[in-house]
């Protein structure tokens, strides 16, 4: 399978787990018609997905799983989802970001994204607890040729900690590292937004970490597509009042956007003009 199908079949499971998620199942045959390809293909991809546990299959199709607060999927499985959005979002956040300012990323498959849209920032000191976004500008230094194409290049602060299934760092060692810095901007992924619950992720280490982020950031955006909403972890980190701003995609509904709006100070929508 060539790199392209590869991506075309990432494409189409995060399709299906939409669907799944939007109206609460699919069948097989609905998704053949839908996705232009056979049965077969369908039911691989459903098999997928519910070895991800994203997804229960059941007779001739599959209905969503029921998390539970505490539950955590790993960066693997989160990056497979809303591919499109996610890219949208991070072109939108990184137009945010002024040459030769301080920022910080914190963990997630959103903020990952969005680190690959930084690399032709110039001059940023990076702070992140996520050893994916470290790795990110790591190997475009190792990539770039001589000392002449570093010019420029972010320097990147990662901070110690304990490694959570998303590939972030957190704890004590890291909330130490982060209380003694400051940046200009802070870009943060989440597990869940909600109205009653803030910001939230099922990770307790990860909460107080972020908080540790939010505190020592001038500026809170939020990087997290529309399938977020709705979504409550475990710990709440911050309520919706505490961000500055939230980037999300254009799959958020109208009637969604008018409640985030009377609570966020700052709502921006990817690929629309701001209001």
């Amino acid at each position: 399978m060539t790199d392209n199908q590869n991506l075309l079949a990432e494409q189409r499971r995060a399709l299906i787990l939409d669907e799944v998620r939007r109206r609460g199942g699919v069948r097989v045959n609905e998704l053949t018609r839908r996705l232009n390809v056979s049965d077969m293909t369908i039911r691989r991809d459903l098999d997928a997905l519910a070895r991800q546990g994203m997804v229960a299959k059941v007779h001739g199709g599959a209905v969503p799983v029921i998390e539970a607060s505490t539950h955590e999927p790993g960066f693997e499985a989160k990056s497979v989802l809303e591919l499109s959005a996610k890219d949208e979002i991070a072109r939108a956040a990184a137009a945010l970001v002024v040459p030769g300012s301080a920022i910080a990323l914190s963990g997630g498959t959103t903020t990952y994204a969005l680190a690959r849209h930084l690399l032709d920032v110039p001059d940023l000191t990076v702070v992140t607890n996520s050893v994916r976004v470290a790795d990110v500008f790591h190997e475009a230094q190792l990539t770039g040729g001589g000392a002449e194409a570093r010019r420029g290049a972010a320097t990147v602060v990662l901070t110690g900690g304990v490694r959570t299934p998303s590939d972030a760092l957190v704890g004590p060692v890291a909330d130490r590292a982060i209380r003694s810095l400051h940046f200009d901007l802070l870009f943060l992924g989440v597990h869940g937004i909600s109205v009653e619950a803030g910001l939230s992720t099922p990770n307790l280490a990860e909460a107080e970490t972020n908080r540790c982020l939010m505190r020592s950031a001038r500026r809170v955006v939020a990087v997290a597509d529309h399938t977020k909403w709705g979504t409550v972890g475990l710990s709440s980190f911050a309520d919706l009042g505490e961000v500055d701003t939230w980037v999300t995609d254009r799959g958020l509904s109208d009637g969604v956007r008018g409640e985030v709006v009377e609570h966020l100070p700052g709502l921006l929508v990817a690929g629309e003009e701001p209001a």
